[in-house]
């Protein structure tokens, strides 16, 4: 049986289903499901991702009999619906959008009206006795085509469009001062519109505006296919992490029209607010206008509710199809909707973007509501979910009245959080600003797709237009990203590069704080907070925590640290840097480098002497935090040279503080230099030629440790040599950490339980660890360093070259950056074979991740698959971690 290619939809039945995403993508799948269970749904067709995987694989060629499929399934509609496509009397027109199976807004291509041509805009004028909405359909059919499909500057079209309003409009209307709608070009106007139009058509493609529909239909397709691979698209699925899709799908459906007048409009809508998950009907709507113009943000929308009172039938209407969709998919949902001379049509629905307060209010409250269960309500959190809740908020401690004084605007909260910054005018001033550490806010008259990449890079976003499902607000949504819309005072001038409210003007590079939560926009760079975590946040992660195996530890170094890190659910420390603590107070640096200029053991020792005690103190502190959970210490790793002034002043001043000769200094740091430092004299290698410093260390640990215990402080101490690549290596440094150990448990009096373990990240350990398990009593796996010496990349130097290998339209030899997500090809191989290895040995070896993987979800899922007991991360990924490992859990049971 041949492969189908297209799925038809309409007259009540469809061909596809719901769970057919990854085929239809969303929005074939929606269109399909939601004709199925009785919605007013136009009807067509869907053309499958598999076309459009097929195309890029095949140097841009389509499939066999796929060319026949999509004439026969136009034949149908045009048959269902009596009419024909480009008919001069009665035309069917249709829409030609894309729709993924991962939710992409606005990065992809749509075309409307496809079928107008200069005879059928007649026809169309005839058929609805309205020859100015005939011809407003055929001049937004010939901007979106010209654009989309052809590649012609969209500006070259709104400059015609301004030129018309100004000179004609204006002057008809005697408007002086203010905007021109576009529903106020008259049917006149329009028609000198559409000549000008095509004029920039031809001068730009060399050919005239096509009249032939068929050729309009396959310009189109080949548009939405081809922008799959745009680089707005392609940006925003590296942001999004959006890996492993066939393509898109491409939906053609009959065209119903929202600006036929005052009884026809069109919106979008959610079932519940995403900015706070109440369960109210959110939405913006635009009477007699089309769909591109609430999502493009050109207008400023009413709010949903107003429909109550100019249509009531139809708001009736609609939020039964709320709460029939919410019940249907179980999920908030986005539904966009036109009304066409008093009758309601749903042209999609998805799971709607949503805030992260918001993403776990509608999660808690569903469960409540025994729309779901709490582990679907696990699984439908996300990391950037949590760490959305980090999102900063206006100091509530500045006063009104200082407020007041700096506000400048207001517009509409579409994202809720604060951000300052300076301000920038383009997306690409917004890249590179940032690419410099700086922090900037986006203001722009409107966002479009092609300003994706500096959205991401902005701390916030502020635009003059628009609403709360403008393009702006849903992208913003789905970052967690601060947003202001709406804000019509502004008035912005890209040339000048300012934006002004009266006589107030704020220049480029002038700090603004925009509030996303109440729309206000201030002229000065305000304090901010960190928000308290909604009441839904904690029942939520404690559901979690009931179904997870593996625990979650924490990277911390410091007391403080290692607290907050228990408020955020940490069940233990499962790495802690000791040689970071050399760096807290000047006396300790001046003591360890002391310790390092030494020529002789002696001098050495009697420096590590003076360390010790503020080391203990740090274990004290850190082993009083944690109360009785596991805290990894980790051995002195890096090279000496780090701790060492490299210039000739800095040199001289240490010489002097250390009552030393210049040249005697600069010597030995002059021999402390390595072509390659992360390869050389560091961690193990360091203790094997001054044991000294391991017997300062351990000791250190140990006295903590026992002065704890006599404070009824239960403590366990496991400490942690890094950079083992050998058995007997290893057994040199345990044997000498276990004969300090003793002697002080000795010394206090006291027994504690300790355990001696290494960090796996050389390759040759992963490859021996059979051997090293036979002296270990539990292995950590360091994957930064894993990752670098297994791939042979720096991560310090990556930077430059990386990008080029995770980018499908280039290399695309990996599919993530593997210092951020766990190479579970390559890197993930060696630690599944030294975990059989090391097991094999020791059948209850302790397995532990501490390197920044144990905090990416990807990662944690894969040691959960792998048994590990524990995967460490840095506090703030803790809680990120704490879901990641539920979810794992939950996944393997399905």
């Amino acid at each position: 049986m041949a492969k189908k290619f297209v799925y038809f939809f309409g007259g009540g039945k469809a061909e596809g289903k719901g769970t057919m995403k990854d085929l239809l993508g969303g929005k074939g799948a929606g269109l399909a499901e939601m004709t199925n269970i009785g919605l007013p749904v136009p009807a067509g067709f869907t053309i499958t991702a598999e076309v459009c995987d097929f195309y890029y694989k095949s140097v841009k060629k389509y499939p066999q009999g796929f060319a026949q499929e999509l004439k026969k399934n136009l034949a149908r509609l045009e048959k269902l619906v009596g009419k024909k496509l480009g008919d001069p009397e009665d035309p069917l027109l249709v829409s030609v959008r894309s729709g993924a199976a991962r939710s992409m807004p606005g990065m992809m291509e749509t075309i409307l009206n496809l079928g107008l041509n200069d005879k059928s805009v007649e026809g169309l004028a005839r058929k609805t006795a309205n020859r100015r909405f005939a011809l407003d359909a055929y001049r937004r059919f010939i901007v979106m085509y010209g654009s989309t499909a052809m590649g012609v500057p969209r500006k070259k079209f709104d400059d015609e469009f301004d030129d018309i309003k100004e000179r004609r409009t204006k002057v008809r209307l005697n408007i002086r001062k203010g905007h021109v709608l576009d529903t106020d070009v008259n049917e006149s106007e329009l028609e000198e519109l559409i000549t000008r139009f095509k004029s920039v058509y031809k001068d730009a493609t060399k050919k005239d505006f096509p009249q032939d529909p068929e050729e309009q239909l396959w310009g189109s397709v080949d548009a939405v296919i081809g922008s799959w691979m745009a680089e707005k698209a392609v940006t925003y699925r590296r942001v999004e992490k959006i890996t492993g899709l066939l393509g898109t799908a491409v939906n053609v459906v009959q065209m119903v029209f929202g600006n036929k007048g005052d009884t026809s409009g069109t919106g979008v809508c959610f079932t519940r607010d995403p900015n706070t998950g109440e369960d109210t009907f959110y939405g913006d709507l635009l009477m007699n206008a089309q769909g591109e113009d609430v999502v493009a943000g050109i207008r400023t929308p009413i709010h949903l509710s107003d429909l109550d009172r100019i249509m009531p039938e139809i708001y009736t209407q609609l939020t039964k199809v709320r709460s029939k969709l919410e019940r249907h998919y179980k999920d908030m949902q986005d539904i966009e909707f036109t009304i066409e001379e008093g009758k309601l049509y749903i042209l999609q629905c998805r799971s709607g973007k949503r805030s992260p307060m918001a993403a776990f209010s509608i999660a808690v409250d569903m469960v409540k509501e025994r729309l779901i269960t709490k582990k679907d309500a696990i699984l439908r959190i996300t990391d950037k979910d949590i760490e959305g809740l980090f999102y900063p908020v206006i100091d509530p401690k500045i006063p009104m009245d200082e407020l007041q004084r700096h506000l400048f605007a207001t517009g509409i909260a579409a994202v809720p959080g604060a951000a300052s910054g300076a301000v920038v005018f383009s997306a690409r001033d917004a890249e590179n600003a940032t690419a410099q550490g700086k922090k900037v806010i986006l203001v722009r008259k409107e966002t479009s797709p092609e300003d994706v990449g500096g959205m991401h890079a902005a701390k916030g976003i502020l635009t003059a237009t628009g609403g709360k499902t403008s393009h702006a607000a849903v992208v913003a949504r789905g970052w967690g990203k601060c947003c202001v819309v709406g804000c019509e005072d502004l008035l912005i001038d890209y040339e000048a590069k300012t934006v002004s409210v009266g006589d107030t003007v704020i220049k480029e590079g002038d700090e603004i704080t925009i509030n996303g939560s109440t729309g206000e926009v201030f002229k000065a760079a305000l304090s901010l907070t960190k928000p308290e975590f909604p009441e839904a946040y904690s029942s939520l992660m404690s559901w979690a925590d009931n179904v997870r195996k593996l625990k979650v530890r924490t990277n911390v170094d410091t007391p403080y640290d290692a607290e907050n890190a228990i408020r955020l659910g940490a069940e233990g420390i499962g790495l802690c840097r000791t040689e970071h603590m050399f760096f807290d107070t000047d006396v300790r640096r001046i003591a360890i480098q002391r310790m390092i200029i030494a020529e002789d053991e002696e001098t050495r020792k009697r420096s590590l002497d003076e360390l010790l005690p503020f080391q203990k103190k740090d274990f004290v502190g850190i082993f009083r935090a944690m109360d009785g959970k596991p805290v990894t210490i980790r051995l002195i790793d890096p090279p000496l040279h780090e701790f060492v002034p490299h210039t000739e002043a800095d040199q001289k001043q240490l010489a002097q503080r250390l009552s030393l000769p210049f040249h005697q200094v600069k010597r030995r740091i002059d021999r402390l230099h390595e072509a390659n430092p992360m390869l050389g004299h560091r961690g193990s290698r360091l203790c094997i030629t001054y044991p000294e410093i391991l017997d300062m260390q351990v000791r250190a640990v140990m006295e903590a440790a026992c002065e704890c215990k006599k404070k009824n402080i239960h403590v366990f101490p496991e400490i942690m040599v890094p950079l083992i690549i050998d058995a007997k290596e290893l057994k040199i440094l345990a044997d000498r950490t276990r004969v300090v150990a003793e002697a002080v448990m000795r010394e206090e009096n006291v027994k504690i339980k300790y355990l001696v373990g290494t960090m796996i990240e050389v390759p040759r350990a992963a490859l021996l660890a059979d051997q090293i398990a036979g002296v270990a009593e539990f292995f950590s796996f360091g994957t930064n360093d894993l990752t670098q010496m297994t791939l042979g990349m720096s991560r310090d130097d990556a930077g430059r070259f990386l990008p080029d290998y995770v980018d499908e339209k280039k290399a695309g030899v990996l599919k993530n950056d593997p210092f951020q997500s766990l190479d579970q090809d390559g890197v993930g191989l060696l630690i599944k074979m030294a975990i059989e290895k090391g097991r094999k040995t020791k059948k209850d070896l302790k397995i532990g991740i501490c390197g920044e993987h144990g905090g990416d979800p990807a990662s944690v899922e894969f040691c959960h698959a792998n048994k590990f007991n524990y995967v460490s991360c840095s506090p703030f990924r803790v809680p990120i971690a704490r879901l990641a490992a539920a979810q794992a859990a939950l996944k393997s049971k399905k």
